[in-house]
């Protein structure tokens, strides 16, 4: 039996020879091109047609070609899924301009309306990712444009095409391209660090003597709403999950609907009349994460992103299950999970994109904020959804909340059947999972409406290492509102050694829930390394986000001062300068170091075996630095009386102190970092080797934004 995508391929074939009554010679694109990439498929079929019109439409699932016969006559429709049309989903438009004459095959004669052909084909979106590859140098998949794309596709309304500055295109590409004339509408997706790029190409664009349509999202547009509308009044800002909104502004685009019925759309002002036009900043309605079953990508980006040395990305679910007061949830929603079974056609073409890059890692990275999720269901739904990964040949990453692993509100009974679940998970090729701890000190915890507490956290942090599930934490070291006692305790959390535990699968579940509670079990089976090489990143402040709960708290008692765009955030002072201090300084050595940090993070993901394992060690390298910072500025806060009237000799001794931890790391690292490039394979070398290079002739303390209070 042929497997879909081979079917998929002898499909494009026959429909060709339908239309041509002429077969293309074995070898020709259409027995070759990834249908993936839909523009590459029209490509090929355009080689074999003779001038025909050619639409290539429809999800990857349904990919839906329309071939003409004559101008003004009849076309070819196939859906290469083999499903029959009638299946299909299609838009209430196709009802009077796109007829099928045999609903019940996947290949039938089909009249479509001149006014049909124009929606097949118009308007046609630019949907562009930003990017800053100097911060961050090795690329990962985007699912942002690629979710949009998925949604116009759905829709059978224009043509989509995608640009990713990640993978080749520079700001001026995207320009030159909108500026060709073809462009309808322009959709950037921008998130944090990535202002100055955004505003730099919607300027440009404005500019045009004929601009397109354009309509922004991501993480950071949401924050920034009301500065970018004001500078740009004809934007279309979409307000959460971008999908049902691209998918009205292209109707809006055709005036089927109005603006003010494109949903989850803000923007400024409404038609009121002819000629008229509110003043008033307008927002839709946001569609909720529950009303959105199809939470699934297109794949066209994804060879070439694996070709990038980049990372796999996918998303099983979306929004959260709390409401942590330094995170504003407008944008991103309540907790909804997608059904596993929907995860396996996906796989499979994700799968067989992989297996035209033989030596790269397979492993996916599930970005959901909560993976686990809440509900009677939400532990065989884990399961089944790694049963798929695993069946499907990947290893793979996650992250959720450490109320997953353990709750003091729940009895013995519920924690065993956690703690074999992650076994389970792991077992069915959980690589590690990221956990956002956040503090270990239940003060901060509660400011920060975690809904945890500190013991809850170490219980969690010995359960995961004891069962084996390979954990890496978020934790935020600095906050504004935070007392030095509480920093004092932070530090000596992070330092803690009896939180990593050493791997029991000699035990059962319940021995080790059990175990983790018992201080002399602890002491018998821990690692002895400190928590803080469990940090994915050290020494992060909080970002007092646009929007946030901690914000209005921060802004109360009279903190905040001016936005910062940039990281959609506002600029914060911290209750106790001497903090403010320090908190800058870890700062500025969290981005002097964090592009080679995150160039060995990335490569942590797309290595496996003992490279993967030296990568990881020469990680803790930066971390074991980071921590004797902190120390060292510890104690130059403690030395530092609060009403000290001279307060640059803090500073100055933190710069001193930063001075001597850097020198100290270059020397450390170098010959580490030359005895690990010898266990890489070439092409990582060269990508290991450059950055650093970089970052041993960087003598510069500079800021770049590049926290992400969410860490993920």
């Amino acid at each position: 039996m042929r497997d879909s995508r081979q079917s998929g391929r002898v499909r494009l074939v026959d429909t060709i020879a339908h239309v041509t009554g002429t077969a293309p010679t074995v070898g020709a694109g259409p027995w070759t091109v990834p249908l993936a990439q839909p523009d590459r498929v029209r490509e090929a079929i355009v080689e074999c047609v003779d001038g025909r019109t050619v639409v290539v439409t429809g999800t990857l699932d349904r990919r839906l070609v329309l071939i003409e016969h004559e101008p003004g006559g009849t076309w070819t429709a196939a859906d290469l899924s083999g499903q029959p049309h009638r299946t299909r989903t299609w838009p209430a438009w196709a009802a009077d301009h796109l007829h099928i004459r045999d609903p019940d095959g996947w290949l039938s004669h089909a009249e479509i309306s001149t006014e049909g052909v124009h929606r097949l084909l118009r308007p046609w979106l630019l949907l562009a990712a930003l990017y800053h590859p100097e911060h961050f140098p090795l690329p990962r998949f985007p699912l942002a444009i690629s979710d949009l794309a998925r949604a116009v596709r759905a829709a059978l309304l224009g043509q989509v095409e995608l640009m990713d500055m990640q993978l080749g295109a520079q700001l001026h590409h995207i320009i030159e391209r909108v500026d060709s004339g073809q462009v309808d509408i322009l959709g950037i997706s921008a998130t944090f660090g990535q202002h100055d790029l955004m505003t730099e190409l919607l300027d440009a664009v404005n500019a045009m003597d004929t601009p397109p349509m354009f309509v922004a999202g991501g993480s950071l547009t949401a924050r920034n709403e009301s500065m970018l509308l004001e500078r740009y009044p004809n934007l279309i800002i979409s307000r959460g999950a971008g999908e049902p909104t691209i998918a009205d502004v292209l109707s809006h685009w055709h005036k089927d609907l109005t603006l003010d019925q494109v949903r989850g759309a803000g923007y400024i002002g409404a038609p009121r009349g002819a000629g008229t036009m509110a003043i008033a900043r307008r927002r839709n309605a946001v569609v909720p994460n529950l009303a959105q079953a199809d939470i699934l990508p297109e794949l066209d980006l994804l060879d070439l992103t694996l070709t990038c040395n980049g990372v796999a990305q996918l998303e099983f679910s979306r929004g959260c299950t709390n409401f942590c007061s330094f995170c504003p949830r407008g944008h991103k929603g309540q907790w909804f999970g997608a059904e596993p079974e929907s995860l396996r056609w996906t796989l499979r073409e994700i799968g067989a994109v992989f297996d035209r890059h033989p030596h790269r890692n397979r492993t996916v990275y599930l970005v959901d904020e909560e993976f686990i999720g809440r509900g009677d269901d939400a532990v065989p739904r884990a399961i089944a959804a790694a049963d798929l990964l695993a069946r499907a040949g990947f290893s793979w990453e996650t992250s959720c909340r450490v109320d997953q692993v353990v709750r003091l509100d729940r009895d013995h009974t519920w924690h065993r059947e956690r703690a074999e679940m992650w076994r389970g998970l792991v077992a069915r090729g959980l690589r590690r999972c990221l956990f956002g701890v956040e503090s270990g000190v239940t003060s901060i915890l509660e400011r920060f409406d975690k809904e945890t507490t500190g013991k809850q956290n170490v219980l969690a942090i010995r359960t995961l290492t004891a069962l084996g599930v390979p954990p890496r934490f978020t934790y935020i070291t600095f906050d504004q509102l935070m007392t030095p006692a509480e920093l004092h305790a932070t530090y000596a959390f992070q330092g803690r050694t009896d939180l990593l535990m050493k791997p029991q699968p000699h035990l059962t579940a319940e021995e080790i829930v059990e175990g983790v509670r018992d201080e002399r079990w602890v002491a018998e089976h821990t690692t002895g390394r400190p928590f803080y090489h469990g940090i994915s990143y050290m020494l992060v402040g909080m970002e007092c986000l646009i929007g946030a709960a901690y914000t209005r708290r921060a802004e109360k008692e009279g903190l905040t001062g001016r936005p910062d765009p940039s990281m959609g955030r506002v600029e914060a002072r911290y209750q106790d300068w001497r903090i403010g201090i320090l908190a800058r300084w870890a700062q500025l050595w969290i981005d002097r170091n964090f592009p080679l940090d995150y160039t060995l993070k990335s490569l942590e993901k797309i290595l496996g075996g003992p490279a993967c394992d030296r990568v990881r060690e020469l990680r803790r390298v930066l971390k074991d630095a980071a921590y004797l910072l902190f120390g060292g500025m510890l104690n130059a806060l403690d030395a530092t009386d609060v009403n000290a009237a001279d307060r640059q000799q803090l500073d100055e001794v933190c710069a001193a102190v930063v001075e001597v931890m850097i020198r100290e790391l270059r020397g450390s690292l170098e010959p580490v970092v030359t005895a690990v490039l010898d266990d890489l394979p070439p092409e990582q070398r060269d990508i290991l080797a450059r950055e650093h290079d970089r970052w041993m002739l960087n003598h510069e303390w500079t800021l770049i934004n590049a926290g992400d209070p969410c860490g993920t």
